[in-house]
């Protein structure tokens, strides 16, 4: 007879589908065919497309193609709509957004199966995963709404914003998009992915009972041609977008020089780091959780795993074993784990990456189970054996597919982890907690989640670094992505301009002149330009003033390594960097009859003791910020926090402003270094002595060398460098070339790196609102958010 434990290891979850009744009657409702949401009307469905269940590639619906005149009509309405929704106030907005998230409440297992069926996740990630977040994004941006007046007192709605979305997670990125947009008073042109229309039509219905005005949300189905125009309308105010990185580059050199305000939530290729002493068996299940979720279609997905050597082959085997127990099949069946993949083009390239894999000589694993003969599937798939540099380590799959490695020391875990073009999440295990804080902050991504994996919550911010994209979705940081500082639209509308006419030579045919070149100066030291070129600068009267060094690109190079090699500054504690620039600000106060002296002879001003005061007042303002701009500790719905670290972007391009010489420069740099940034400066084209001027005050007041580099030369084409610099993580250009900064958002668009351009239009650099406050702090930090569960 055998044992009851005998009988367990035979038992097996019996079938347990979910109907789809209620959903396919939906469909038949609206006659399978679905016209677009403009207006808070729906339009008749002309040119179509089919909308297939990826289980079984049946077909679920015709969906309208939209077509550029489409576009247009929301853009319009839209914008027709913006002022009245304003005027509605936080009050009324987030009444709004409450009766919304009530309702996905009350029809989340409609949702829930319609996505299912049009995506092919199971229905336990709809149901138990996607529902209650996106409900719990409108119900937290309510919150929001109500608290704009008070939170965001200085800031105003965006206007109309065009979003984006991918099909992984189609109505949960439209909860992302939508709810954090309505809050702070925008409207809303919205395209779901092609394949995975369905949930954001029923949406549209859910805003008609939620009594959303006309014209506040729009949504626009069909292929890219539609994400393409919405992209291209002069009309859109702020882009949206979550997608490939490809695609994601395409829009930023798109909206370059627009002025359009843009957030990207790219791909990625993130880290499951297991240290020897974590808990192994619920590593493994966070594993399962990271990357075979929602079939590894996901960009935070922990496709890298990176286990200490000690314990490699232990986890391997307990990975393998828990892989054999993953259940394929139809999504619907709630015992089930692996649903289907969305497209068979998805499976299609996935299996080409394995099989390449496989050509290089990587092991291959998969359990031994059958997927379902029709739809698109693939078996959840281990890869070992992978060199560093192989396509499937450093490609984002997407697809359930883990590449194992190994590390000996936290110190390699953290360089493997890092060695990626993307920043998007990753996972840390291990029991010891100083082991886990001093890694979570060493990894370059946005999101870090220790013994745990995909965690989501509407308060805490999710977002990447490099090239997976910039800006945040969620938390507080996610509503500035949809606001604008009211002191923007105060600011000039005529900057200066760089001047470049003769000069007259004061000291012409004496060959006792002394020399007076300014050399640049990088890490630390002034050093001769490597073009071996210098121009004359005039004063405001046309009498030459000085010679300075013409910066090129081999010099930028250099100001760009030992920006890198001086990477003790970021490390530096944030009362240490105050001190230092405190201590500029006093050595300038000592010079500061040199240096209004210095303004005056440069521009002609009758203000330049104004501005050195200025300028001084201002190396205090951001001495004062260096240790007060602290982060978050979040309280989600988990038992844990998640912690809000604001950390420096790394590397700055900065090209200074031509009016206020002395002004604008500290003005920009200071933040920079204020928050651990490292700099390279390129000041004033017209007037660039001021900066020069600050180099012996630089050397007497303990500012590490490499902490900030100033080159002299043409600001167009050291922009262009700067831009272009694969090891420059954002460039902000404030010299009022329109054309410049169009070509700076255009160039960073490669590497992905972060811009803040003032266009066409100058700054009052003395207005502190203009110059100063959140919106300087947020361009100079970034956003890590580090998930930390205890008592279990």
């Amino acid at each position: 007879m055998p044992t009851i434990k005998e009988i367990l290891q035979t038992m097996d979850y019996g079938p347990a589908p979910e109907s789809t009744k209620e959903a396919q009657a939906w469909l038949d409702q609206h006659g399978r065919r679905f016209g677009l949401f403009i207006d808070n009307a729906w339009t008749e469905a002309t040119e179509t497309f089919g909308s297939f269940n990826p289980a079984d590639g049946s077909e679920l619906a015709q969906v309208t193609q939209a077509t550029s005149d489409d576009v247009e009509r929301a853009v319009a309405a839209a914008r027709r709509a913006q002022p009245g929704w304003v005027a509605m106030g936080g009050h009324g907005r987030a009444k709004i957004l409450y009766a919304i998230a009530r309702l996905l409440q009350k029809h989340s297992r409609l949702f829930a199966v319609l996505e299912t069926l049009d995506n092919g996740k199971t229905i336990r990630e709809t149901r138990d995963a996607d529902l209650p977040l996106a409900a719990r994004h409108f119900y937290h941006h309510a919150g929001w709404a109500q608290l704009q007046s008070e939170e965001f007192a200085d800031y105003r709605a965006v206007g109309v914003v065009g979003q984006i979305v991918p099909w992984n997670f189609p109505v949960l990125m439209l909860a992302w998009k939508i709810a954090p947009a309505l809050a702070a008073g925008n409207t809303i042109v919205f395209k779901p992915a092609e394949f995975t229309s369905l949930t954001a039509l029923l949406f549209a219905e859910i805003c008609q009972q939620a009594g959303v005005p006309a014209g506040v949300v729009n949504i626009v189905t069909g292929d890219g041609r539609v994400g393409e125009a919405i992209v291209n309308h002069p009309g859109i105010d702020k882009l949206a977008f979550t997608g490939s990185t490809e695609v994601g580059r395409i829009i930023r050199k798109a909206t370059a020089g627009t002025g359009k305000k843009l957030s990207l939530e790219l791909g990625g290729k993130s880290p499951f780091i297991v240290f020897e002493d974590a808990d192994l068996d619920a590593a493994v299940e966070g594993l399962v959780d990271s990357i075979w979720f929602n079939q590894g279609q996901v960009c935070c997905a922990g496709s890298r795993l990176l286990v200490q050597e000690s314990v490699y082959p232990r986890f391997i085997a307990k990975v393998k074993a828990r892989m054999q127990n993953l259940r394929v099949g139809s999504p619907l069946d709630k015992s089930n784990d692996i649903g289907a993949l969305v497209d068979p083009v998805q499976q299609q390239r996935i299996h080409g990456l394995v099989e390449a894999a496989r050509a290089e000589g990587c092991e291959i694993w998969q359990p031994a189970c059958e997927a379902p003969a029709a739809g698109s599937w693939y078996l959840p798939t281990l890869i070992t054996g992978a060199s560093t540099s192989a396509a499937v380590a450093q490609t984002e799959i997407f697809g359930p597919v883990l590449v194992a490695m190994s590390f000996r020391t936290p110190g390699e875990a953290v360089q493997l982890a890092n060695n990626t073009v993307y920043g998007l999440a990753a996972c840390v295990w291990t029991e010891s907690i100083s082991l886990a804080l001093d890694v979570a902050p060493a990894i370059k991504a946005g999101v870090v989640w220790i013994n745990t994996a995909n965690q989501f919550d509407a308060a805490c911010g999710f977002g990447g670094y490099k090239e997976s994209g910039f800006g945040r979705e969620g938390g507080k940081e996610g509503m500035y992505e949809y606001l604008t500082p009211l002191a923007e639209d105060r600011r000039p509308a005529a900057p200066v301009v760089a001047e470049k006419g003769k000069v007259k030579q004061s000291e012409e045919g004496n060959p006792f002149a002394v020399d007076r070149t300014a050399k640049l100066y990088i890490g630390g030291k002034q050093a001769r330009p490597d073009g071996a070129y210098s121009r004359a600068i005039a004063g405001a009267n046309g009498s030459f003033l000085a010679d300075i060094a013409e910066g090129n690109r081999k010099d930028i190079r250099n100001a760009v390594e030992a920006a890198h090699k001086a990477a003790g500054w970021s490390k530096a504690t944030a009362h240490n960097r105050a001190q230092v620039l405190y201590y500029i600000a006093e050595n300038l106060a000592v010079r500061a009859d040199e240096f209004a002296t210095r303004i005056a002879q440069q521009t002609g001003s009758k203000n330049a003791a104004a501005e050195v005061a200025a300028s001084i007042e201002r190396l205090f303002y951001w001495a004062a910020w260096a240790d007060k701009y602290d982060g978050l500790a979040h309280q989600p719905p988990m038992h844990g926090i998640t912690v809000a670290l604001n950390e420096p972007v790394g590397v700055i391009g900065i090209i200074c402003p031509n009016e206020n010489p002395l002004l604008g420069f500290i003005s920009l740099v200071a933040p920079a270094l204020a928050l651990g940034n490292r700099v390279i400066a390129v000041p004033s084209e017209a007037h660039p002595l001021s900066a020069l001027d600050l180099y012996q005050v630089l050397d007497t007041s303990d500012l590490p060398g490499g902490a900030l580099n100033i080159v002299t030369g043409s600001a167009d084409e050291l922009a262009r460098t700067l831009a272009s610099h694969f090891d420059v993580d954002a460039v902000w250009r404030h010299d009022g070339s329109a054309e410049g900064c169009a070509e700076v958002e255009r160039l960073s668009a490669e590497s992905l790196k972060r811009t803040w351009t003032g266009g066409a239009k100058g700054r009052d650099w003395f207005d502190a609102k203009q110059a100063c406050g959140k919106t300087v702090l947020q361009h100079a930090s970034q956003v890590k958010n580090v998930w930390i569960p205890y008592g279990v």
